[in-house]
């Protein structure tokens, strides 16, 4: 009886493993591991690939490796604006890589569009750049530390006797606050920069920039894949109202752009 069991369960499970054998063979049913994404990515099967990273990201949340990865294979399949999405989505989670910046500055330097030239003043410049080298948490910490430097200083200020190190002191304490509200204000920026819901980026080959919501309105102008919009009303059902670089307004279908 128990022998005949058996077979019987060996039979039943041998369609399940040939099942199995058959799925992990598959090139639509990869399993969703980041190493079998890479070594699809390895093997030049960028669909797959693009596909994995993209499972991954919705089933876990997304990383700046995983977004970076994902862009590189969207780029190799010539899908330039999924490609800058993802690589301003990884600069949102580290605004200090080097690799995502030059990834993305290259494909941005393929859109066929002519990005106008923006000028800024450069103290605005130099205060974006210095606050990108850090992330949220390690700006934080930085003002953390300075302000508890600031109050050793400030009891040593407040006890001390010898004049040298009282001025020692009060310097410290001068820097150290200066210090402490810099790291803030950046932590603040960077914070706000990667929960901005505003930019976005084109996603179709080319969209008509339109003068009102609706598809009888005059085309004010036509923009294509990849480029960076900021979105300034979407309470248009179907239409979102977008600005350009140089400071162009008009109206492009929902399903055209897609929130960095």
């Amino acid at each position: 009886m128990m022998k005949r069991l058996f077979y019987i369960m060996l039979f039943c499970a041998v369609p399940s493993l040939l099942m199995a054998g058959e799925i992990a063979n598959d090139g639509k049913n990869v399993v969703h591991t980041k190493e079998a994404a890479d070594s699809a990515y390895s093997q030049k099967r960028f669909k797959d690939a693009l596909d994995i990273y993209e499972s991954l990201i919705e089933e876990g949340g997304g990383t700046v490796e995983l977004h970076y990865n994902l862009a590189n294979a969207a780029y190799r399949m010539n899908m330039p604006g999924k490609a800058i999405l993802n690589y301003e989505r990884a600069l949102r989670l580290d605004p200090s890589d080097e690799d995502v910046k030059a990834n993305l500055e290259f494909v941005r330097s393929k859109i066929k569009d002519e990005i106008p030239e923006t000028y800024e003043f450069f103290a605005v410049a130099w205060f974006r750049d210095f606050v990108n080298l850090l992330g949220t948490d390690a700006w934080a910490v930085t003002g953390l530390v300075f302000f508890v430097l600031m109050l050793a200083a400030g009891i040593f200020l407040l006890f001390g006797r010898r004049r040298g190190m009282r001025i020692f002191a009060i310097a410290v304490v001068v820097l150290s606050l200066f210090v402490t509200i810099f790291a803030n204000m950046a932590a603040y920026t960077v914070y706000e920069n990667m929960n901005d819901r505003g930019a976005a980026i084109v996603m179709k080959e080319e969209v008509s920039l339109k003068s009102t919501p609706d598809n009888s309105g005059t085309v004010l102008i036509k923009v294509h894949e990849g480029r960076k919009v900021k979105v300034i009303d979407d309470s248009m059902r179907g239409w979102k109202e977008i600005e350009l670089e140089d400071g162009k307004i008009g109206w492009v279908q929902s399903g055209t752009i897609e929130v960095i």
